[in-house]
């Protein structure tokens, strides 16, 4: 079958994001999440034997042991540190491209979302928050994660990047932005909104 390389092209998740529309993007994740759990739970963690794909339910099953193994989401908490006007933008250290977001880190165990947001900026940045208030939530398939917005208050602290997630952190005004994400993305939402807050305050 012949493919007209105009309209259609061999690409990536990365390359789709922004580029094409929010449900597209959606559906595209999430079948690429179900693909790689599929592909990762080829063999029982328990016992060894091969899985095979569960009857009426999305799980991979153990016919040795029973083991019943479920796509798995890795809960993030990403949060807009904000100081009045401002907002703390950072670079990570493994962004293949000049870009400025804010911060994010996984949920550890027997953490609570709060608990995580407020260990993280202290690790990656060293400034304490204060306030935090909740935003959203986005299905973020690189591979598996289930990003919480936040915004939160900054209370205290100097700005101190680790150097090894984070190359560099400053607090932007609205009006002079470096690259910041696409809209499509969690991050670039919640710039967008502080944006918008700041001219209607």
């Amino acid at each position: 079958i012949a493919v007209d390389t105009m309209r259609y092209q061999v690409s990536n998740l990365y390359h789709l994001l922004g580029r094409v529309e929010d449900s597209v993007f959606a559906l595209a994740g999430r079948a690429a999440q179900l693909l790689d759990w599929q592909r990762d739970h080829r063999f029982c963690g328990r016992c060894g034997a091969q899985m095979q794909a569960a009857d009426g339910e999305r799980a991979m099953g153990c016919g040795s042991c029973k083991t019943m193994l479920y796509p798995r989401i890795s809960p993030c908490v990403i949060v807009l540190i904000t100081r009045g006007d401002e907002m703390l933008l950072a670079r990570n250290a493994r962004f293949p491209r000049p870009m400025y977001s804010s911060l994010a880190g996984f949920i550890e165990a027997g953490e609570s979302a709060e608990d995580t947001l407020r260990r993280e900026v202290r690790e990656e940045v060293g400034v304490e928050v204060g306030e935090i208030e909740y935003f959203g939530s986005q299905s973020w398939p690189f591979p598996n994660q289930l990003m919480l917005g936040y915004f939160a208050e900054y209370a205290s602290g100097d700005v101190t990047p680790d150097l090894d997630e984070i190359a560099e952190a400053n607090w932007y005004h609205p009006q002079d932005l470096p690259p910041v994400p696409p809209t499509s993305s969690i991050a670039g939402q919640l710039i967008q909104y502080h944006c918008r807050r700041t001219q209607q305050g």
